[in-house]
């Protein structure tokens, strides 16, 4: 069977996408308007095309620094390069990313569009922090231009994905109008809020997975097999990483302290390359290092922090009556509670689970509770990187979706 082609619309750093190329799909553009997620697409293009070519170790080259970016994309066609296109999704621009598409498909067609609008005007938290519910946010109707590319590109399926907040936002109204969007386009469809915990990622994390099909077509939303969740953060995601303390680590190689456990093998995330990348943990002071302590210990009693209860020489937020939770210990037992792009902000909600390290979680741990294998570089820095991975879509998740699709080709 030729290559699925595809374009992923609000890309990110490229979590969903990475799901589906794994599955034989081909992508012709990635459309994302922050730059350095950008920046993330494009190494991945590179790494994903010397892949192909057996030239994969001119990647590694670049993981351990031997050679520059700029000497890496040398390596790679222009064309390639040219998939990813850095834009703000808008009236305005909408004609100028078909332009690039188009030159992309070269008498192509697109079978697929996947991706999923900024879901921060949709999140429950998001509303519950703006006064005015987001009301009036301009993305809660980004899923108009998302429809346009069902108009201009007319392809056979979609993959539309946001947070369960996007069903309750207005009491409803924004998703019938989404609803009336898609129908209107010529497409019918049916969604399910689905867990990544129950596609091998070891994190608590519901999304609405919206999956559309052109309405002559008479199919149906696919069976996900749910697997049963066997496998811990500490024994089977974190066990083979160099342990740390807080404002230590190296975004360059990191060296592997163990052989790989069962679930890292399974599911591909350790890649068999001897190293990984980006295993640094952010510095914290010694008040926040205080907290995290107590945080580990309630943990370990079975209870969560209450911010409020901390000693008051500890407390420096005003408000100790909402956001009581803001410290919060990732579960080492079992699964991690949802990642978000607030990671990016502090580390206090992702507390690492060894109180002997006594920190938040690295980049490298958070990209692993994401699901994204070894090798994926996060390009512009820690910071950055923590928000493309709290924004991303779990590879693993996105690969059994791009698996059921696949089916229907």
């Amino acid at each position: 069977m030729s290559k699925l082609n595809y374009i992923d619309l609000f890309a990110g750093a490229g979590g969903l996408s990475e799901g589906f190329i794994r599955q034989g799909f081909n992508p012709i553009a990635h459309v994302e308007m922050n730059k350095l997620a950008c920046d993330t697409l494009t190494t991945r293009v590179a790494h994903h095309y010397l892949k192909s070519k057996g030239k994969e170790e001119i990647y590694h080259q670049f993981l351990k620094g031997e050679i520059s970016r700029p000497e890496l994309l040398k390596h790679v066609p222009q064309s390639l390069l040219n998939s990813v296109i850095n834009s703000e999704i808008s009236d305005r621009t909408i004609k100028n990313i078909f332009s690039r598409i188009d030159q992309q498909l070269t008498n192509n067609k697109v079978d697929l569009i996947i991706g999923g609008p900024p879901c921060q005007a949709y999140s429950v938290v998001g509303r519950a922090r703006d006064p005015k519910n987001m009301e009036d946010d301009p993305r809660n109707f980004l899923y108009k231009l998302y429809v346009k590319f069902l108009d201009e590109y007319k392809p056979k399926m979609f993959v539309f994905e946001n947070v369960p907040g996007i069903l309750s936002a207005k009491n409803g109204e924004h998703f019938e109008k989404i609803k009336k969007a898609i129908k209107k386009a010529g497409y019918d469809f049916d969604f399910k809020i689905l867990n990544a915990k129950d596609f091998n990622v070891l994190q608590d994390r519901k999304r609405v997975i919206l999956i559309g099909w052109k309405e002559n077509l008479q199919l149906q939303y696919p069976n996900f097999n749910i697997l049963e969740q066997r496998y811990k953060i500490l024994k089977d995601l974190f066990s083979d990483l160099p342990p740390l303390q807080n404002g230590n680590g190296s975004m360059g190689i990191v060296n592997y302290r163990k052989q790989t456990t069962e679930y890292l093998a399974k599911t591909g995330i350790r890649n068999c390359i001897g190293f990984t990348t980006q295993h640094i943990a952010r510095p914290n002071n010694d008040n926040d290092l205080e907290i995290y302590r107590i945080a580990v210990e309630q943990w370990r009693e079975g209870k969560r922090l209450d911010y409020g209860t901390l000693p008051k020489r500890l407390i420096k937020h005003k408000n100790t009556t909402s956001f009581t939770n803001r410290f919060q210990v990732v579960n080492g037992e079992g699964v991690s509670h949802t990642v978000v792009a607030h990671i990016a902000m502090d580390g206090h909600y992702y507390i690492h689970p060894d109180i002997k390290q006594n920190r938040s979680l690295t980049v490298r741990e958070a990209a692993r509770v994401q699901s994204f294998p070894d090798d994926f570089y996060f390009e512009g820095g820690r910071t950055a990187a923590f928000k493309q991975i709290g924004n991303a879509v779990p590879p693993l998740m996105a690969e059994e979706i791009a698996k059921k699709i696949k089916e229907n080709f």
